[in-house]
């Protein structure tokens, strides 16, 4: 287990320490279950009545709420984010490799660079080029002439297929597949007939993508992930669409082929969007979203109804469904009473 002295995570977040400074910290918990030897944090300011339950060796809070609290702190401007920077120096978490597994299937010309690691029954097809420090995990599968940037990680059972471009420092979960066909076909008398689809995908650097998500490669031209995207578990994205820097969608997405979504934005868990049109930058769409049409004015975009008891619920159904006849109701007495005062 990674130990560390207070005042070593003080210099690594630029904060302000207060208590002492040789307090070893062995790793970071919530404020509910932290013990001797954890650091925790404070975000929400309504926790600020906890804070004397609280058995954390040291917390990283605000200035603010130093008055609330008799231990040891850090002091920081943004405690969430302090947080994930902490997460990230204590991690324990295993890499997906180490080293060359005997029993990987690496084609003599795929291209792999300095200490590039490749787990268990991995395959690496012909032409592909791994970058320095790529972690290729157990059961993996890297089509052929696929290039993959520095440090990328796959954790197990990642697919990708032929062609496809990944940059640096990409996280990828288990399970996921990257540049399956997309969804092309043409109708001929009620059958239908395959579309080859001929594109990439491209993704970015420094893009995390989660557990069993899917990016259909593009038709003609490319599926493309920009840098800094983060994707959860078991998305769709459809072929050529495009993701812009920085964007976060969350899970149960469902976008549709030729979908452009601006740099930026949030989706929300399980959203559906449509197909060949554009949504602009720092867009944020609220979970269980439909979006039908284009967006071109930033802002956040909200659809569908709220959890009610099921009686309500009836009842509001029930008023959706005579909308159209309200409306035409409402229309004749306006047109009654505008006759009138005339």
């Amino acid at each position: 287990m990674l130990a560390c002295r207070l005042e070593q995570l003080a210099n690594y977040l630029d904060a302000q320490l207060h208590g002492n400074a040789d307090i070893l910290i062995t790793g970071i918990a919530s404020m509910k279950s932290a013990v001797s030897g954890q650091i925790t944090f404070l975000a929400d300011q309504k926790l600020q009545s906890k804070l004397a339950e609280c058995k954390a060796s040291a917390i990283v809070m605000t200035e603010d709420s130093l008055k609330y609290w008799h231990g040891a702190a850090l002091i920081v401007k943004n405690p969430y984010l302090a947080y994930a920077k902490l997460a990230q120096y204590l991690d324990t978490t295993p890499d997906p490799a180490k080293d060359i597994a005997p029993s990987a299937v690496i084609d003599p010309t795929a291209q792999l660079g300095a200490n590039v690691s490749v787990g268990a029954n991995a395959v690496i097809e012909s032409g592909v080029n791994l970058g320095d420090g790529c972690i290729i995990g157990a059961g993996c599968f890297v089509g052929k002439n696929t290039t993959i940037g520095a440090d990328t990680k796959l954790w197990a059972n990642v697919t990708v297929y032929h062609n496809c471009v990944i940059g640096k420092n990409c996280l990828i979960q288990s399970g996921t597949v990257i540049g399956s066909d997309g969804f092309g076909y043409a109708n001929d008398k009620g059958k239908w007939i395959k579309i080859p689809q001929l594109g990439r995908v491209i993704i970015g650097d420094n893009v995390e993508i989660g557990a069993s998500t899917t990016i259909d490669r593009g038709a003609l031209d490319d599926t493309v992930i920009g840098n800094g995207v983060i994707i959860d578990n078991q998305c769709q994205i459809a072929h050529n669409d495009i993701i812009g820097d920085h964007t976060a969608v969350a899970g149960g997405v469902i976008m549709a082929g030729s979908l452009t979504i601006g740099r930026h934005c949030l989706i929300g868990g399980a959203s559906v969007i449509n197909g060949h049109m554009e949504i602009c930058d720092q867009v944020t769409v609220t979970g269980m979203g439909m979006v039908m049409r284009p967006i071109t004015k930033p802002g956040v975009y909200s659809s569908g109804i709220p959890l009610q008891e099921n009686k309500i619920w009836r009842k509001t159904a029930s008023l959706v469904l005579h909308i159209d006849e309200m409306n035409k109701r409402l229309k004749s007495l306006e047109k009654k009473l505008l006759n009138s005062s005339t």
